[in-house]
């Protein structure tokens, strides 16, 4: 089968593999149909982070069920999200199902061989059907989507309650959604990418330019000097971890969704907020698929294509054989993007016109590359002016 394999540091090759052996407690074959390219597989693509070489990319994945299910439960020709972690039955916390908090357990896509392939042999309990009509590329989705549930479900939504969520990338923009899902009656998107907050208000959510002020003095001005009862860092960078403690109320509370790049230093003035205000900070990690229906996964299916909107955040749907360009222009950020997908399966790749089509990102990506090219037109015309 065909597979896209990190060798090394950006050295990603499109060849042939072996079928992959089974794993897991009754495994089931799966037909990779799309997977969606998450901020963690370019850091193991650009610079090495991650668990060795060689590795198959992908934890953002959905597919078909090849065969039935060793219970029965599932059937050839079935549409399936794929959790990425396989859990370690002896590990303490996989006894209460938070398989992610586990100190040992398995993962697609980083410490085993994940979407990036064609077929791929999937644990039953790591299957979630997705519904009648869900498109591949959707289905990609639902792993993203359920880190963003997850961290929002921390929070302890009060009555009349506002929030602000910092970065408006396709975690943030989940977490916005769900936070008015879940009852929060203002969200405030805050980002310094032009684009991004363009999707975000086509999203209904009003948005606050980070290039003209910080966020947290934004939102503070926004409601009025007093902040707002949930703050979502989901940027992952330090100046954001701190604008978030700053941009909460009296007991307010700082969601901690972003997996921070930088090192982040407490002024005292930062803990003298937490203290005098009684903030709480809550982190964040991965997603649950326990107990069965009543779990982030299923609550994202369920919601697919009805209250929440994925549609609007895929700006690529790209085949597996231009793997190795696609992640050379993301790692060098060549180009304006959201969400990238990768159609893996003919299935998902017949699926990319409509997917496009239907996508806000993807028109804002298509604007963008069309300025990079005129651009691109108008230096060399310059040049071609001085050679004269």
């Amino acid at each position: 089968m065909k597979a896209a394999v990190l060798r090394g540091v950006r050295d990603l090759v499109v060849t042939e593999v072996p079928m992959p052996e089974p794993v897991g407690v009754d495994p089931v074959l799966v037909q990779i149909g799309a997977v969606g390219v998450c901020g963690s597989d370019v850091l193991r693509f650009g610079v090495g982070k991650g668990y060795g070489f060689p590795l198959v990319l992908g934890h953002e994945m959905s597919g078909t069920v090849v065969a039935d299910s060793p219970s029965g439960a599932f059937s050839a020709g079935d549409r399936v999200a794929i959790f990425p972690c396989i859990p370690d039955p002896a590990d303490p916390m996989t006894e209460i199902g938070e398989f992610t908090l586990a100190e040992r357990y398995d993962y697609f896509g980083s410490r085993r061989d994940g979407g990036l392939e064609e077929y791929l042999q999937v644990p039953e309990r790591n299957l979630v059907r997705l519904p009648e009509g869900t498109s591949l590329v959707a289905g990609a989705m639902v792993e993203p989507a359920g880190v963003a549930l997850h961290a929002v479900r921390k929070a302890e939504i009060p009555p009349n309650a506002s929030a602000l969520v910092i970065g408006a990338g396709p975690i943030g923009l989940f977490a916005a959604q769900w936070l008015r899902i879940l009852g929060v009656v203002r969200v405030l998107v805050s980002d310094v990418d032009a684009r991004k907050r363009q999707v975000a208000e086509k999203l209904g959510f009003e948005t606050l330019d980070a290039t003209a002020g910080s966020s947290d003095g934004l939102a503070r001005k926004a409601t009025g000097g007093r902040g707002v009862d949930i703050a979502v860092e989901a940027s992952g960078l330090g100046i954001t971890f701190l604008q978030a403690v700053h941009a909460a109320a009296h007991r307010g509370q700082v969601i901690l969704l972003g997996d921070l790049s930088t090192d982040v230093a407490l002024p005292k003035e930062t803990v003298s907020r937490i203290l005098r205000r009684e903030l709480v900070l809550r982190g964040t990690w991965n997603a649950v698929i326990t107990p069965r229906v009543v779990n982030d996964w299923e609550m994202v299916v369920a919601c697919l294509g009805r209250i929440l909107d994925v549609d609007d955040l895929v700006s690529h749907v790209e085949s597996l054989d231009d793997a190795p360009l696609v992640f050379e222009r993301l790692a060098d950020r060549a180009g304006w993007s959201n969400k990238t997908i990768f159609a893996v399966s003919d299935e998902a790749w017949a699926e990319r016109d409509a997917a496009l089509a239907a996508s806000l990102s993807a028109a804002l990506a298509a604007e963008a590359a069309a300025e990079a090219a005129a651009d691109a037109g108008a230096s060399v015309s310059s040049l071609a002016g001085g050679a004269r």
